[in-house]
């Protein structure tokens, strides 16, 4: 069994609704879901001219290897409505892979553990909730270190629903 970490979000249509959404198909077809983080409602990242986002963090357990597993998650993506249009663009939703046991993986599909995560109060804040506890891979730090080193200062606020 592999335990997979995701950030799932998104920030059109119905975002509670979308997030539910990811939340089952990952259930049906990608693996057991093990623990989910609060939802947060963050500012864009990037393209900054557009709806703030609801982000979410999970733990999966798959018997999927890395790869199929993304594969898995490009197609939910898809069943729910995303188009890839602009990099950091809005989207209805976004399933990143953040961590994959503690595999190192560099193919041009794929980089694990996610490059830019360190650097992301928006990934850090849910994972922190969920796993502050994980050893990033290359950096040998814990979630929780990351989050207090990490210089992004944009608000991560949790989301009442």
């Amino acid at each position: 069994m592999n335990t997979a970490i995701l950030l799932i979000g998104g920030n059109l249509g119905d975002r509670t609704s979308n997030l539910q959404k990811a939340v089952q198909l990952i259930t049906e077809t990608a693996g057991e879901v093990i623990q989910t983080s609060a939802l947060y409602q963050t500012a864009p990242w990037g393209a900054v001219d557009q709806p703030d986002y609801l982000n979410q963090g999970m733990e999966i357990r798959t018997t999927m290897d890395a790869l199929t597993l993304l594969h898995t998650l490009l197609e939910i993506e898809r069943k729910i409505g995303r188009i890839r249009q602009e990099k950091w663009g809005s989207r209805v939703i976004d399933i990143d892979l953040i961590f994959f046991n503690d595999s190192i993986i560099a193919l041009p599909e794929l980089k694990l553990p996610h490059p830019r995560m360190q650097l992301r109060q928006f990934v850090l804040v849910p994972l922190l909730e969920i796993v502050p506890d994980y050893v990033h891979p290359v950096l040998h730090k814990t979630v929780r270190e990351l989050a207090d080193d990490c210089p992004d200062t944009l608000p991560v606020n949790r989301y009442p629903h």
